[in-house]
């Protein structure tokens, strides 16, 4: 429902300076809304588009970046990646690229960033399963209803046994409330591991189809599941590579080893 067209705003960022510059222009006869416009659509002015998209669509701006597209900047939000217009009046979902001597995802470098800020953030808050000849680290966003997830994990002592050393982060993949309003059992699921007193095991046996023991306390799966929805996580499983990259679904032992070694 947020979809409108990147066209749109480059039309309306190009088209009106060159208004303003016409040979009839000037300031005597340009009009007031005109040169507004104008203004709103070439500075960007950070809080008040911020102010104008949590207005219009409860979006909450965590950050806000200027692209080389003219007029058009790049929101993360606790609900994920998007573009605006400057001046808030069109919205982009999707993703935008830059067509030069490659293509190149605009948004990925202000990812990459994020994603390395996140995971050091979260770094006491994961849960592990350590290589003993450590080659590699990787941090991947898990479920414990996800099929692909539990296949991987079923194969931890290959990946282990390869030097990849594994952080898990908690994504549920139901959410955090489910349709009325109560936390959903994929978050008290991993609550409960999270919160065990041997979580490492805990996961395991949640992932082999035993039972979950439930337990309480103060474990930050909001925060990482929020986390993942602004760096790009749309599914499970999610890895992310030590230099910050992400790599999304499931990859068999040998061919993770294979990416990590190529980088």
């Amino acid at each position: 429902m947020f979809k409108t067209f990147l066209f749109s705003a480059a039309l309306a960022v190009f088209t009106l300076p060159l208004l303003l510059s016409s040979a009839n222009a000037s300031p005597a006869n340009v009009p007031e809304k005109l040169v507004k416009a104008v203004n709103d659509a070439t500075i960007l002015n950070v809080e008040l588009l911020k102010e104008k998209i949590n207005s219009s669509l409860g979006l909450t701006v965590v950050k806000v970046e200027a692209t080389p597209v003219p007029g058009i900047a790049l929101l993360v939000t606790n609900q994920g990646l998007f573009y605006a217009s400057y001046d808030g009046d069109f919205f982009i979902q999707g993703k935008v690229y830059s067509l030069g001597d490659e293509v190149k995802d605009l948004a990925e470098d202000s990812l990459v960033k994020l994603r390395l800020e996140g995971m050091e953030t979260f770094k006491d808050d994961m849960i592990v399963y350590k290589a003993e000849n450590e080659k590699y680290v990787v941090t991947v966003f898990t479920d414990i209803t996800c099929g692909y997830c539990r296949k991987m994990h079923g194969q931890m002592a290959d990946y282990n046994a390869r030097g990849i050393t594994f952080r898990y982060l908690a994504y549920p993949r139901s959410g955090i409330k489910d349709r009325t309003g109560n936390l959903s059992k994929g978050f008290i699921d991993l609550r409960s591991v999270w919160c065990s007193e041997d979580n490492a095991e805990a996961l395991t046996k949640a992932k082999s189809g035993s039972g979950i023991a439930h337990r309480i306390c103060e474990a930050p799966i909001e925060a990482q599941f929020d986390f993942g929805r602004q760096t790009g996580v749309n599914g499970t499983p999610a890895i992310i590579l030590s230099n910050g990259m992400m790599v999304p679904g499931y990859k068999e032992p040998a061919q993770l080893e294979e990416i990590l070694k190529s980088i």
